[in-house]
């Protein structure tokens, strides 16, 4: 693709066809209509809404006067903890040796396809990076299909299919749970049945592990205890700690790939040098952890299975599609009930469903092509995390401790996604 300035430079550009991350663009967009005086519930970037535990956001204080450059592979103390960490909750044997940390998890898949040349394997739907990263590295992107009567999951089977016609391709499988966008999760059997395919065809695999902490119940299983020799942990702060702005992401690597886990930092020393030192020193205390991390991650997981199974409920009864959710602050719910009735005004497509819902209601969500999908699937993500997390977090460790969460403390806690639902609803009943 050329562009001419009007010194008439052609400029060559290597993203053709590949548009800003679309959970930034609603992010950008949401903004400029309140900006501009509109009533926007913003649903559409996943952005957690708990404030950092205060004993880290300390730690960043104590150390704001950090300013050397530290190793590109990170901090030896926080790769220990992260080590500890994983250790901890996976019973893995992890050394600090196979810990890599980056500047966000999302810089260090670029540099993984950057640093593995093979093909990207992305079950659908998927977080909306995967594959423009590969696109942008010239890497080949084979989406998997998944079904919502299985909660949208992979099955070992729909792997093993794409793989048997050459089982000595080169692949990176990203697995991606709980969901970003639906929300649901693997049991061990599953888990099991595509680590043994994986292992069959030498799969590198990526266990995007972002959300872990965040699966409701609290038993979150990494897939690396079932094919250790092959998995990539990918985990961070973005999402269970509530530092998405941070930018603190870390793999943690098998020593059957430290290969792979050195030619990353190679591209790391050559591109970002290393991560900012006052947060990794900060994130030591963070994946340490202690019983202040523990309350916060118990409360943390209440509040959204509560929201989560309310807007859930609320979406059955106006006979939209969803599958409940089991963790992180996403459902992906299908519209195809009012196809007709959205043929009626034209809107024939998730992107054009999006587009009136936002004009019409000031409601903000991503449409299904984001995530893999055709155009006229008529599905949305929908992030349930437009309110005050702080504020909930009290409430559900104070007020409401002793009980279980439901509708009256949604109403309380999380009223603009209660008046989201209405208007999605009121919309719906219009058309």
């Amino acid at each position: 693709m050329e562009i001419q300035t009007e010194h008439r430079y052609a400029i060559n550009l290597n993203v053709r066809g590949i548009q800003p991350s679309a959970t930034l663009r609603i992010n950008e967009l949401s903004n400029q209509l309140r900006a501009e005086g509109r009533d926007i519930i913003k649903l559409g970037l996943g952005q957690s809404p708990f404030p950092v535990p205060p004993r880290v956001v300390q730690a960043l204080r104590d150390h704001a006067h950090e300013k050397d450059y530290l190793p590109v592979k990170g901090l030896k103390e926080l790769r220990e903890a992260i080590a500890g960490y994983i250790n901890r909750t996976e019973r893995q044997r992890c050394s600090w040796e196979d810990v890599l940390i980056g500047p966000g998890s999302k810089e260090l898949l670029f540099i993984l396809q950057l640093a593995y040349y093979g093909d990207l394997l992305i079950p659908r739907p998927s977080w909306v990076s995967y594959a423009p990263q590969a696109r942008i590295i010239g890497r080949s992107v084979h989406w998997l299909p998944t079904h919502a009567e299985n909660n949208w999951q992979l099955t070992a089977e729909e792997l093993d299919i794409i793989c048997r016609d050459d089982p000595s391709r080169p692949r990176i499988l990203v697995l991606n749970y709980p969901s970003n966008p639906t929300g649901c999760t693997y049991s061990d059997d599953q888990l099991l049945a595509i680590a043994n395919v994986a292992r069959r065809y030498r799969i590198i695999l990526l266990s995007d592990e972002i959300y872990g902490e965040l699966q409701f119940n609290g038993k979150h299983r990494s897939i690396a205890r079932y094919y250790p020799e092959g998995t990539i942990i990918s985990t961070g702060l973005s999402k269970w700690l509530g530092a998405g702005g941070w930018r603190l992401g870390t793999f943690i690597f098998p020593p059957e790939l430290r290969p792979l886990q050195d030619a990353m930092a190679i591209i790391a020393s050559e591109t970002f040098t290393s991560t900012n030192a006052p947060v990794q020193y900060a994130s030591i205390s963070a994946f340490e952890g202690g019983e202040d991390i523990d309350e916060y991650l118990k409360h943390s997981r209440r509040v959204l299975k509560a929201i989560g199974c309310y807007i859930h409920r609320r979406l059955t009864r106006m006979d939209v599609v969803a599958q409940e959710p089991e963790g992180a602050f996403y459902l992906f719910p299908d519209f195809s009930a009012y196809r007709e009735a959205l043929d009626r005004h034209d809107i024939k497509t998730s992107a054009a469903f999006c587009k009136r819902l936002l004009e019409a209601t000031g409601v903000a969500m991503l449409p299904a092509s984001d995530f893999g999908f055709v155009p006229d699937q008529l599905s949305a993500r929908l992030a349930f995390v437009d309110f005050d997390g702080g504020e909930a977090l009290e409430l559900a460790a104070d007020r409401f401790a002793e009980q279980e969460l439901g509708n009256e403390f949604v109403e309380v806690a999380a009223g603009r996604l209660v008046t989201a639902m209405d208007r999605m609803e009121d919309w719906l009943k219009t058309l």
